[in-house]
């Protein structure tokens, strides 16, 4: 790494004051954390970027006790004027757009134009969670009683804690934090330990508006911290509703505790996300999406397409055209302009993507291309094309690395019950000028994925639409849509305006004097 890219490195870090070492909660106010320090690590060199200050136990406990006495003014703050304080949200990530962006590429290692797509989505997410603000209205119920009235009221839960994931250390907590604030709630925020810089940089700027506007910073905590602070998150009586990004395995785990609570739990879990090219679709449009889909974050998206599906009729003019593309894919600093693949984020990332490949073999699966780790500093591995059978175990795993499986099918049906056949269920996509198709795809016997898209890939979602998943994804919405009851309590209310108690369903339990 030249003299360049350091002086450029230590430009973004010092402007958002990350140099050095840094303290890793945000708890009332103020800036504290009495637990481990640990090294922030770049993946494309392996080389320490800064330290943070991990949090305790004695600092969570500290920390939810502020929030639990800041939930009540905050949740009596009428939603347009908790809007106008996340508007101002969007608006310092805006300024910080592009320190923020490198941030996140340098720390994750994804590469810059996805860094600062990432720090876009939160914003966008801000201008999206501004506009619900004065539009979060229960309904009006006609009622079967003359003289009554029934209303939907929705109220705050109270305190909402938020769990992520490495990949998107940015956009995921902008997905809940945004609209859990909007809706009245405090946010308990904990970053995934791997990228504590992200946490404490994004925290650091919601701070700087919290304190602006003379309100309490217990209103949004941040915390870096290991899975002891995870734990607590999952089995605090006082978080009324936990939104937990990651494995299906940890996600077991925080649903159990959760539930044996009594709490609300917004799961968003493993994918094993598919495309169906049919034999009439856009060949280029196909090969372009399959590439992004499939190679894009170095494979760890959740929404990753990691089992291809191709008619048998353009199998194999598809599949030379994917194999030439992906030829052309050079690893490289995900910093650097015109780098498509940027290194995995951990060396655990890449043992397992060797040991994926060593399954595939055993597996009797073939390698068309990659299957290998690049020789070069930092965590690089090929973007690998794999034939085998969908009979496979190795196939109904989540190996989050770019591997991606190919198969052929014969029929719409065929290919449509292989994709519903994994334990996953995130992200599906067909490509097809077949509107019948499209219609049974979106249909009950199509996709039985949380997200069916039409000539499009896997990934790439909008904020405008609820993202989430069905059966070992976990269930839960976030971002857009009606997500936003997730973060709120409903209530029904009757209400008598009349002089006399008639019941419900004509009942005479009885006499009305």
């Amino acid at each position: 790494m030249g003299p360049e890219f350091q002086i450029e490195e230590h430009k973004f870090l010092s402007s958002l004051g990350l140099e050095g070492h840094n303290v890793g909660c945000y708890i009332a106010g103020k800036w504290k954390a009495h637990g481990p320090t640990v090294t922030s690590v770049n993946p494309s060199s392996n080389k320490p970027i800064a330290t943070v200050v991990e949090g305790t136990v004695d600092d969570y406990e500290e920390a939810l006790k502020a929030c639990d006495a800041a939930k009540k003014e905050w949740m009596q703050t009428p939603a347009p004027k908790r809007g106008e304080i996340v508007r101002q949200i969007g608006d310092v990530l805006r300024a910080n757009l592009d320190a923020l962006g490198r941030l996140v590429s340098l720390e994750m290692g994804k590469i810059l134009p996805e860094g600062i797509g990432e720090v876009q989505e939160f914003i966008d997410m801000c201008d999206f969670a501004v506009g619900l603000s004065r539009q979060i209205n229960g309904s009006v119920i006609p009622s079967e009683r003359p003289n009554h009235a029934m209303l939907e009221c929705w109220n705050p839960l109270g305190i909402v804690g938020v769990i992520t994931a490495f990949n998107f250390p940015c956009a995921v907590l902008g997905w809940n934090a945004c609209i859990a604030l909007v809706c009245g709630n405090c946010v308990v925020w904990k970053g995934s330990p791997s990228t504590p810089l992200v946490t404490v940089a994004v925290t650091k700027l919601i701070a700087q508006v919290l304190e602006k506007n003379g309100l309490s910073g217990a209103i949004f905590t941040g915390l870096c911290g290991g899975a002891d602070i995870g734990e607590k998150i999952s089995n605090d009586k006082r978080i009324n509703l936990v939104s937990f990004t990651g494995s299906t395995k940890v996600g077991h785990l925080v649903q159990a505790a959760v539930n044996s609570r009594f709490g609300k739990c917004l799961l968003e879990l493993s994918g094993n996300n598919a495309i169906i090219v049919m034999d009439d679709a856009d060949l280029s449009m196909v090969v372009r999406s399959v590439l992004f889909a499939s190679v894009g974050t170095a494979g760890q998206r959740c929404t990753t397409c990691r089992r291809l599906f191709l008619h048998e009729k353009i199998y194999k003019e598809t599949l030379d055209k994917l194999l030439k593309a992906y030829s052309q894919v050079k690893a490289g600093d995900p910093l650097v302009e015109g780098t498509l693949l940027g290194p995995i984020h951990t060396t655990t990332g890449v043992k397992v993507y060797q040991e994926g490949i060593e399954k595939i073999k055993k597996q009797n699966g073939v390698i068309l291309t990659g299957g290998k780790v690049i020789e070069r500093e930092g965590n690089y591995v090929e973007p690998t094309i794999v034939e085998i059978s969908h009979d496979a175990p190795v196939v109904q795993e989540e190996l989050f690395c770019p591997i991606l499986y190919v198969f052929q099918f014969k029929t719409f049906e065929e290919a449509v019950e292989l994709n519903n056949s994994v334990p996953q269920g995130l992200s599906s996509s067909i490509f097809t000028k077949n509107p019948e198709l499209i219609f049974r795809w979106t249909g009950p016997l199509g996709s039985d994925c949380g997200i069916a898209n039409v000539n499009i890939p896997t990934n790439g979602a909008e904020i405008g639409g609820a993202f989430g998943g069905e059966k070992a994804t976990g269930g839960g919405r976030e971002a857009g849509s009606d997500s936003w009851k997730q973060y709120m309590r409903r209530s029904t209310c009757t209400i008598n305006y009349g002089r006399t108690l008639p019941l419900a369903q004509g009942i005479n339990f009885g006499s009305d004097n």
